[in-house]
C-alpha cells in the first residue's frame, strides 16, 4: 500500500512538473537562447571553415555543444520533444476545464456571490422572465434559465470563444514543434545514435561511398547542395554533417542546361538564373522543365530546387609561363579546378588550379604617391606605397581572374592570385599577381609594369640586366660616367664611385631592396645609416637607368627617352623585381585567354515541416486574436419576491464593460424604478 502510494506520488509530481508553466518557459527560453545563437552563428558550414574563423581552442569548445548546426543538434530536437510533450500535458490538463467553461453559464450563482461583484445593481421591483430573456437575446446573449423555488436565475453569455485562445496559442507550440522535429530529420539522428548511418570524411568519389554515408531519396527531410557546370547533370546532393558528409540520393535527375547572368555597369551582379530539366531517374525522360531564379525555386515532388551560387565549371586556360630566372617564356595550357605536373628547371611542382572569376569588383580607394627621399629600409614601403589604399570608394572592376597553388615536392604551396587585364593609375598599366602563404592571411600583391605595347617583355629584360653580375661592371660604368659628366663626382673618383655602385647592384641582386638594408644594418654606423642609404638610393635609380639602355643595346632596340612616364617605369620594376624575390617560385603564369564554362550553385531541400508550421502559425494568430481581442461577458439577473439583482463580469476590465453595464442597467433596473 505505501509503495503504490510513492509510485502514484512520483507519478502525479512528474506530471505536474510537465505539464507546468514553469517548466514549458524554461524551455521555450533555453529555445530562444539557442535561436539567437543559430542566427548569429553561419550554421551547417565545413568544419574547416570554423577552425580557419576561431582557431582550435574555439573549436574544441563550440564544436562537441552543437553550435555549428543548432537547429539539427540533438539537445535541440530533445527540447523540441519535451517541449511538444510539455505542452501537451498542458492541453490535456486543462482542456476539460477549458470546455466547461465554454458550455457553463454558472447557473447556480448565490446572491451573495452576485452581490461580490464589482457590477451589480438592485431593484425592489421584480421584473418579467420574458422582458429579460428579449433584452438578452436583442444584445446577442445566449442565456438559460434556472428555477430554484420562488427564485429565478437567468444565466447569460457572450464571447465565451475567448476560452479557445488558449488552446489555440499552446496547440500552435505543440503543432510547430512537431514541423520543427520533421524539418530537423529526427529519423536520421536515431540512425546516427545507433549507428546505422555515419557520415562519411574521405574524399572518394561519390560512387565508392558506402551505404552506410548513403540517404534514400524517401528520406523525411534534407537540406543539400550541388554544383553544376553547364551540361552536367546530378542525382545526388550532399549534406555536410559536421567532419564529414552525407550523400543523398535524388528521386530525380537534375540537369544544368544553362546559366545566365546579368550585371550592373559596375560589374556587381545583377540577376543569375538557370534553365534546368528534371529527368525521369530511370527513363531519362524529361518530367519537368524551368528557370530558377533567387527566391523564385522549382518545386519537384515536393523538393524544391533553389539557386544559391555561380562560379566556374572548368574553363579551358591559356597562360604565358615565364621563367624568372631566365626571362624565357612558353605556353602553357590547362583547365581550372585541376592538378597537374610542372617542371619548374631541376624542381617538381605540383600545379593546382581554382576557379576562374571573370568579374571582380574591388574597392580600390585613391592612392598617393611615393617619395624618392627615403632611407634604404623605408623605400620599398616608400615606392609601393602607390599599392596603398586610402578609405576612398573607389570601386573598379578588375577583369577575369585566376586563382592556383604550386606544391613543392616538400608539400609546402604557395597560392596566387592573378589577374588578366592590365591595372590602370595614373596613366600607367601593371600587371597585378598576389601572394599569400597561408590560407587565412590576406593576398600581398605585386604590381609588374608593362611597357607601352602592354607586354611584360621589357620589363623581364630589364630585370635580368639588373640582376646579371656580368652586366653589373657596364652598368657601373655609364653611372660614374654621367655622375662625372654631370659634376656630381670628380674624375679622380669615378672610379670609386663605379665601384660603390657595382657593390650596391650586387647587393640588390642578392636579394633586393631588403638586402641592401642588411648590409647597411651590418656595415655603416648607427648615425650615417640616413645618409648612407639615401646615397644608394640615388645610385639605384641612375643605375635603372643605365640599365635600361644596356638591355636596349642587347635586344637590338633603340634607346628609350628618360621622361616622367619612363622614370616610373623604371621605379615601378625596380620595387616588382625586389618583390619578386619573394615570389615563392621561379615562375610566373600570365592567364593571357580562357575558355569560360559557367556552373550554377544549387540547394536543393525537403522541408514537409513546413506546412506544419504554417499551420502552427495560423493556430498561434488564431489563439492571439481569441485572447486578446475577443471580451468574454456574462451576466446574471436574480428575480425574487424580493426585488430584481442585475449582476456582470467579464474576463477584462475595460471601459467598454463600464459602459455596456451601464446599459443593461438603465434599461431592466432604473427603467423600472421609474
Amino acid at each position: 500500500m505505501t509503495q503504490n502510494t510513492r509510485h502514484t506520488s512520483f507519478s502525479r509530481a512528474l506530471f505536474e512538473l510537465l505539464s507546468s508553466m514553469r517548466f514549458a518557459i524554461s524551455l521555450l527560453t533555453i529555445l530562444a537562447i539557442a535561436s539567437i545563437i543559430g542566427t548569429v552563428l553561419k550554421q551547417n558550414e565545413p568544419y574547416v571553415n570554423y577552425r580557419v574563423e576561431f582557431g582550435d581552442f574555439w573549436f574544441s569548445i563550440f564544436q562537441p555543444l552543437g553550435l555549428f548546426d543548432v537547429y539539427h543538434s540533438s539537445w535541440f530536437l530533445l527540447i523540441l520533444a519535451f517541449l511538444v510533450l510539455s505542452t501537451s500535458l498542458c492541453i490535456w490538463r486543462h482542456f476539460p476545464g477549458v470546455v466547461r467553461d465554454i458550455k457553463g453559464y454558472r447557473e447556480k450563482a448565490s446572491a451573495n456571490s452576485l452581490r461580490l461583484m464589482g457590477h451589480h445593481a438592485e431593484t425592489g421591483i421584480a421584473l418579467a422572465p420574458q422582458a429579460i430573456t428579449e433584452h438578452l437575446t436583442q444584445h446577442g446573449y445566449r442565456f438559460k434559465t434556472r428555477q430554484d423555488g420562488e427564485v429565478t436565475l437567468i444565466a447569460g453569455k457572450k464571447g465565451s470563444w475567448q476560452k479557445l485562445g488558449y488552446l489555440f496559442a499552446h496547440a500552435a507550440i505543440v503543432v510547430i514543434c512537431i514541423g520543427g522535429l520533421m524539418d530537423g530529420n529526427l529519423p536520421l539522428k536515431l540512425l546516427e545514435t545507433s549507428g546505422q548511418k555515419t557520415p562519411e570524411t574521405r574524399d572518394i568519389p561519390q560512387s565508392q561511398i558506402p551505404p552506410s554515408a548513403r540517404l534514400e531519396s524517401n528520406n523525411l527531410s534534407f537540406r543539400g547542395n550541388v554544383t553544376l557546370s553547364e551540361g552536367g547533370s546530378a542525382s545526388v546532393v550532399f549534406l555536410n554533417a559536421g567532419q564529414g558528409y552525407f550523400v543523398q540520393e535524388l528521386p530525380f535527375v537534375l540537369q544544368l542546361k544553362k546559366f545566365h547572368i546579368e550585371h550592373y555597369s559596375t560589374g556587381m551582379p545583377k540577376l543569375f538564373a538557370s534553365d534546368v530539366d528534371v529527368l525521369d531517374l530511370h527513363s531519362g525522360k524529361i518530367i519537368q522543365s524551368g528557370t530558377v531564379k533567387v527566391n523564385h525555386p522549382l518545386i519537384v515532388d515536393g523538393i524544391a530546387i533553389y539557386q544559391a551560387s555561380f562560379g566556374d565549371g572548368g574553363s579551358g586556360l591559356d597562360f604565358v609561363q615565364w621563367d624568372l630566372n631566365s626571362g624565357k617564356t612558353q605556353p602553357l595550357k590547362t583547365r581550372s579546378q585541376t592538378t597537374q605536373s610542372l617542371n619548374l628547371g631541376q624542381a617538381q611542382y605540383q600545379l593546382e588550379v581554382g576557379d576562374l572569376r571573370p568579374f571582380n569588383i574591388e574597392d580600390l580607394g585613391k592612392t598617393q604617391a611615393a617619395t624618392s627621399t627615403m632611407a634604404v629600409d623605408q623605400l620599398q614601403e616608400a615606392m609601393a606605397s602607390a599599392q596603398s589604399v586610402r578609405s576612398d570608394k573607389n570601386l573598379r572592376n578588375l577583369g577575369p581572374m585566376i586563382q592556383f597553388k604550386l606544391r613543392d615536392d616538400t608539400g609546402q604551396a604557395v597560392e596566387y592570385q592573378n589577374y588578366m587585364a592590365p591595372f590602370f593609375e595614373n596613366d600607367a598599366s601593371y600587371f597585378m599577381t598576389g601572394i599569400r602563404r597561408e590560407v587565412s592571411a590576406p593576398f600581398s600583391f605585386v604590381r609588374i609594369p608593362f611597357d607601352n605595347d602592354m607586354k611584360l617583355d621589357t620589363f623581364m629584360r630589364l630585370r635580368r640586366a639588373i640582376l646579371d653580375p656580368n652586366l653589373h661592371v657596364e652598368i657601373a660604368r655609364r653611372t660614374a660616367a654621367k655622375a662625372q659628366a654631370g659634376g656630381g663626382v670628380s674624375a679622380e673618383s669615378q672610379a670609386q664611385f663605379a665601384d660603390v655602385t657595382r657593390n650596391v647592384l650586387t647587393q640588390f641582386a642578392s636579394g633586393g631592396l631588403p638586402a641592401i638594408d642588411r648590409f647597411i644594418a651590418e656595415k655603416v654606423p648607427a648615425d650615417k645609416r640616413t645618409a648612407v642609404a639615401q646615397t644608394y638610393l640615388k645610385i639605384l635609380q641612375g643605375a635603372m637607368i643605365d640599365a635600361m639602355d644596356v638591355t636596349q643595346e642587347q635586344a637590338g632596340l633603340p634607346a628609350v627617352p628618360v621622361n616622367e612616364a619612363q622614370y616610373r617605369f623604371l621605379m615601378d620594376s625596380l620595387v616588382a623585381s625586389s618583390q619578386l624575390f619573394d615570389y615563392g617560385a621561379p615562375t610566373l603564369l600570365q592567364l593571357s585567354g580562357f575558355d569560360e564554362v559557367k556552373a550554377s550553385g544549387f540547394q536543393l531541400t525537403r522541408s514537409p515541416g513546413k506546412n506544419v508550421v504554417y499551420l502552427g502559425s495560423l493556430l498561434l494568430i488564431l489563439g492571439v486574436f481569441c485572447m486578446f481581442y475577443v471580451r468574454e461577458n456574462r451576466i446574471w439577473v436574480r428575480l425574487s419576491p424580493q426585488g430584481t439583482l442585475l449582476a456582470m463580469s467579464s474576463n477584462r476590465k475595460t471601459p467598454e464593460l463600464e459602459k455596456e453595464f451601464s446599459m443593461h442597467r438603465d434599461a431592466l433596473i432604473n427603467e423600472t424604478k421609474e
